[in-house]
């Protein structure tokens, strides 16, 4: 996938809003209804599709991130850290009004809870951006089903661009045929585990990776610190993860995301494109929320340390 004989504004195009996420790390123990847990660290970092569009640009890509701000305080951390990282500004709009997107992130040391809030904003067109910017990749934060989803997905595989697509715990199945029908339309699907056992209903993620595989070309399942299985073209991969203490796993499958993609532009085959997305992942959890993601020259280094 290195060259198409397209001209391509860019490389991927991230399409999904910001999140400010407000991360409290090393909890001593869960935080139950009406007690009180001191977490050993806290930051507020720029998150949701910031992390991918973030992440892919620091693999050497050259992104464009479709997203809203407004005028709050969140916005403004937000943007202000996009700029810092140099991300492409073309396809960001601005309003005149909050544009809140926050998750409070309650990190311990084996999995962590969250707690989200958005200001709903009528998402931008994506067809329109497709066709202007031409990229190689559609990165999709979320399993959404609508009309204008799909359309922009089939907009994105006319235009010769890659569509991949997360989940994020959405109240979905497969039993929904709308769900059925994008699932069929995308080129790489990325749920977790719990996310692909809720939409096939399958007890085994090994069951629910063939499900879903009967739907979209390359399925992945990431397993956390149990690294991802995938599925393609009838071969089933596994990737370990890397060994490491984790600080905060709220950016882990954003970055998996980013490294996948990534690879898959470089041209690699799939078991090398596990090890990249791995690493990438793995690095992620070693920082509070998006910090830790990997610029190129450490990718190298990192592969090295998988098992």
């Amino acid at each position: 996938m290195e060259t198409d004989g397209i001209e391509r504004d860019c490389e991927v195009l991230v399409a999904g809003p910001y999140f400010a996420d407000l991360v409290f790390h090393g909890l001593p123990r869960p935080v139950e209804p009406g007690g009180e847990v001191f977490a050993a660290g806290f930051a507020l970092v720029p998150g949701g599709a910031y992390t991918l569009a973030m992440a892919v640009h620091r693999l050497g890509r050259r992104a464009l991130w479709s997203a809203d701000f407004g005028t709050d305080v969140f916005s403004a951390e937000v943007l202000s850290a996009a700029r810092t990282e140099g991300l492409d500004e073309r396809a960001f709009r601005h309003h005149p009004s909050p544009v809140r997107s926050l998750t409070v992130a309650l990190s311990g040391p084996d999995d962590r809870a969250m707690v989200s809030y958005q200001d709903q904003v009528a998402a931008p067109p994506l067809a329109p951006l497709l066709h202007r910017h031409r990229p190689r990749a559609l990165m999709l934060p979320q399993l959404l089903w609508d009309e204008a989803t799909l359309e922009a997905v089939r907009t994105a595989r006319r235009v010769g661009a890659l569509v991949v697509m997360d989940c994020h715990d959405v109240p979905a199945s497969l039993a929904d045929p709308a769900v059925r029908r994008i699932l069929a339309e995308v080129d790489v699907f990325t749920p977790n585990t719990a996310e692909a056992l809720r939409l096939t209903g399958a007890a085994d993620p090994h069951d629910a990776l063939a499900e879903l595989a009967a739907l979209v070309p390359t399925v992945v399942v990431k397993r956390g610190a149990d690294g991802a299985i995938a599925l393609h073209d009838g071969r089933r991969h596994a990737v370990p993860a890397v060994p490491v203490h984790p600080v905060d796993t709220t950016a882990a499958g954003d970055c998996f995301n980013a490294g996948l993609v990534h690879a898959l532009l470089t041209g690699h085959d799939l078991p090398t494109c596990l090890a990249i997305a791995s690493a990438c992942g793995s690095a992620a959890v070693t920082a509070p929320g998006s910090d830790a993601a990997l610029h190129a020259a450490d990718l190298a280094d990192w592969l090295t340390r998988l098992p």
